[in-house]
């Protein structure tokens, strides 16, 4: 097959175009049992192909026609022996990593800063986490990915740890030195597991950090909607044959998906892949042009930063995609999220995200020079209104130690809870998640035993303007402990 073929979209339109009898579901029956305002809006085309897994269309659950052919070019696109479809977005793929790697008491080796999706599949799966600390950055107040030698000392200290999981790029896009991560985990016989979220575009450029498959890793979860032009949800899971099972890969991937799976998410990304295969290269060239015109002129406006290849320092700082447009805003007299803000408000502009010093903005092949400059102009209009005002701005606080781990997090999750002030909490175990954003990095999971150093951590996060996350209390007064149980007295 050749990578110009989108078998699954042929497939899908070879059997719209027999036009035949739906007595199947969806209900809606091409649109015509939709409410009329929907169906204009949506279209016939995209609802004649919202379809369900009848025979001609294949079944993502146990692929054997065009699905298995759509994800076999995928596989080769992508440099991968099997490439898995996913309609649960890059959650789901992340989630079946984790489950086809560890059973219940099995060790994983992962950063602080992983993804909640992580932790979710954590608790699902009853493993027990060993956290490494990324490295944080002073200057921005982000966290970037873990070090090779970081990795090196976990995996020493834990040879029994049934998998590594590292975050490249991450969501700023800075790459850590993933082919020597892989090298120094695969000569302990330990698979390595990549959220690859942010980086489905790398694999594809020339001019752009190594993909999870180019570095050796053994499964990378991959989102296609995010930057490589698919439907929301569109995501892939990338495996190579050797420490993990593809059949296990299969098996858990069918339990976390719905059986109603979406065929126009499905087509997008068999397009996405013909899109990124054939013509990536070219339009990945056009879109990294822009960027580094963008932060060339971005840099010029005074009070904002916008960082580049200066950001890389080390083996976790190995790396950087030029696509993303980390602003910082700290010398401005507004924090990030006051920027989020403003742009949105007077100059129709959404940004990714944004903190409490910086804002992201993400290109890519969808955009032009149109959007660039109306952009640029608009961060010039924002900083002349707040020009530095001369005034103290936040500073940016060291992280506590990790906490010691006194019960697995799926245990701790299924405990009996009860809720006790913030300032009580020191000696006793969390029930919840504790986080700071950014830099993203919990300060406690369920499980962990709270340390006066996490309280007084919160405390300073709170005084300084960030963002404090994760507890059903949502004034940060009270956190959900295990309830000790009292002894028993005859």
């Amino acid at each position: 097959m050749s990578q110009l073929e989108t078998p699954l979209f042929d497939a899908l339109l070879k059997h719209r175009n027999r036009h035949p009898i739906q007595f199947h579901i969806p209900g809606h029956k091409k649109g015509h049992g939709m409410d009329p305002a929907f169906r204009e809006f949506a279209g016939d085309n995209i609802l004649s192909i919202d379809l369900i897994n009848i025979a001609p269309l294949d079944d993502l659950h146990s692929p054997k026609g065009a699905i298995h052919k759509a994800q076999e070019l995928a596989a080769k696109a992508f440099g991968a022996d099997y490439t898995f479809f996913s309609v649960q977005g890059t959650s789901g793929a992340i989630m079946t990593m984790i489950l086809s790697v560890c059973e219940p008491g099995d060790k994983i080796i992962v950063p602080r800063n992983v993804h909640k999706s992580v932790m979710s599949a954590i608790v699902f799966a009853g493993a027990v986490p060993v956290f490494i600390h990324p490295e944080v950055d002073p200057e921005l107040g982000i966290s970037h990915g873990i070090s090779a030698e970081a990795a090196e000392t976990a995996l020493a200290a834990h040879p029994d740890a049934k998998g590594l999981l590292v975050i490249n790029p991450t969501y700023y896009g800075v790459c850590a030195d993933l082919e020597r991560i892989v090298g120094i985990s695969h000569a302990r016989g330990i698979p390595v597991l990549v959220d690859e979220a942010h980086g489905v575009h790398i694999h594809f450029s020339d001019s752009l950090p190594v993909s999870a498959m180019q570095a050796g890793a053994d499964m990378a979860a991959t989102s296609v909607h995010k930057l490589g032009g698919a439907m929301t949800q569109g995501s892939v899971l990338n495996v190579r044959e050797g420490l993990v099972s593809t059949k296990r890969v299969q098996s858990i991937l069918s339990m976390l998906t719905t059986t109603s799976t979406s065929y126009p998410i499905l087509a997008s990304i068999d397009c996405a892949r013909r899109q990124l295969a054939m013509h990536g290269n070219d339009l990945l060239y056009e879109t990294i042009r822009l960027a580094k015109d963008a932060r060339k002129r971005i840099n010029k406006i005074p009070g904002l930063w916008c960082p580049g290849r200066e950001l890389i320092r080390s083996s976790a700082t190995y790396d950087f995609d030029p696509t993303k447009l980390l602003i910082s805003v700290k010398d401005l007299s507004i924090t990030g999220s006051q920027a989020e803000v403003w742009l949105r408000e007077n100059a129709n502009i959404e940004v990714e995200l944004s903190d409490l010093y910086n804002i992201l903005c993400i290109l890519t092949i969808g955009d032009t020079g149109k959007e660039v400059s109306l952009l640029v102009n608009a961060l010039k209009r924002m900083a002349d209104t707040f020009a530095p005002d001369g005034s103290e701005r936040p500073p940016f606080v060291a992280l506590p130690e990790i906490p010691a781990l006194a019960l697995t997090p799926r245990d701790a999750f299924y405990a009996q809870t009860e809720a006790i002030p913030l300032d009580e909490a020191e000696g006793r175990i969390s029930a919840e998640f504790i986080m700071v954003y950014p830099p993203g990095i919990p300060i406690v999971i369920p499980g962990e035993i709270v340390t006066q150093d996490n309280i007084d951590y919160i405390r300073m996060n709170i005084e300084a303007g960030l963002p404090v996350q994760g507890p059903e209390d949502d004034t940060l007064q009270n956190l959900l402990v295990i309830k000790e149980r009292m002894p028993i007295v005859s």
